[in-house]
């Protein structure tokens, strides 16, 4: 395999699923990126791709290549990220505001990656309710805050303001793994089979569709415990902090949603078990928003940069 050129390239026609696709997500032409296949199929002497009428698929050992291939291009941009971390742009002040279950589970981490290798860096988060960091923002007292869509959650907007988007989201219903009565799948009509542990504050415009969807036109009261007695699910427990939550569920006391990004440990390590609800389904997108005249975009570029690699890992 001569570069890291043709590796990225056959990634790409397999994720775009045809030559033309790839070679317009590349801007090259498709005689070029075609070339490029057959080059890196001759120096390992074997077929990498089936090309069928309407996609191109891989071969077995097409797709042995396709998961080391990602491997080394996302070792390769860690590789870059890292390098442009160390330098004069990683020096100043940088303010960051988000959710609790956003800073802890996403952030976090890649707190000493960024500190590790720049003493002159000071960073400070602030975790908050989305509407008072919105406000925080607006007086320009943060340089970055990461929220779901603010338009759709919160009903605001900014202006000159610039965003990029971070990751997709999902909420998830979870229970205990230990709990044998817990099903596979449900209907959002079978959510008071168990108790519900409820996620507040955090992501309102989930909280709304979701009792939309169980009583339909039926308005609710913020409060469970004041809304229609009959098809409202009994929650016995409402918390804004996600640590505490996935505690009271993995202890069986109830079942409730909860931010994919924060339980996907303790799916995979058998801790919490998902619960697929057939008939609802939501996600929400995750952005970076800052202002367009921030004395502040050079160390934005490399946090965002930085945050964005650590959700492909």
């Amino acid at each position: 395999m001569k570069n890291l050129y043709q590796l990225t390239t056959f990634v790409t026609v397999l994720d775009e699923g045809s030559m033309t696709a790839a070679a317009d997500k590349l801007y090259l032409t498709q005689p070029a990126v075609s070339q490029q296949i057959r080059n890196l199929e001759q120096d390992l002497g074997v077929e990498l791709m089936v090309r069928g009428v309407r996609q191109i698929k891989a071969t077995p050992q097409g797709e042995m290549l396709y998961e080391y291939s990602k491997k080394i291009i996302h070792l390769a941009q860690q590789a870059e990220i890292a390098i442009k971390a160390i330098g004069n742009q990683m020096r100043g002040h940088l303010r960051v505001g988000t959710l609790n279950s956003i800073g802890l589970q996403l952030m976090s981490p890649i707190v000493a990656r960024l500190m590790r290798h720049n003493p002159e860096l000071m960073l400070k988060f602030e975790y908050g309710r989305g509407d008072d960091l919105i406000k925080t923002f607006k007086k320009s007292n943060l340089d970055i805050i990461i929220l779901p869509e603010i338009k759709t959650q919160y009903a605001a907007e900014f202006e000159n303001c610039e965003e990029k988007f971070l990751l997709k989201e999902e909420m998830w219903l979870v229970g205990s793994s230990k709990d044998e009565k817990l099903p596979l799948q449900i209907l959002t009509k079978d959510l008071g089979n168990f108790p519900l542990v409820n996620f507040t504050d955090e992501f309102p415009n989930f909280n709304q569709a979701l009792l939309e969807k169980i009583n339909g036109s039926v308005s609710f009261s913020k409060n469970v415990g004041e809304a229609h007695q009959r098809s409202e699910p009994n929650c016995i427990f409402e918390s804004s902090n996600v640590g505490t939550l996935k505690r009271v569920i993995e202890s069986g006391l109830g079942w409730g949603f909860l931010p994919a990004h924060s339980i996907k440990k303790q799916v995979r390590s058998g801790r919490l078990r998902r619960v697929y609800v057939k008939d609802f389904h939501y996600e929400l997108d995750l952005i970076c928003y800052y202002k367009k005249n921030s004395a502040a975009k050079p160390l934005i570029e490399v946090f965002y940069k930085t945050l964005s690699q650590h959700e492909k890992e």
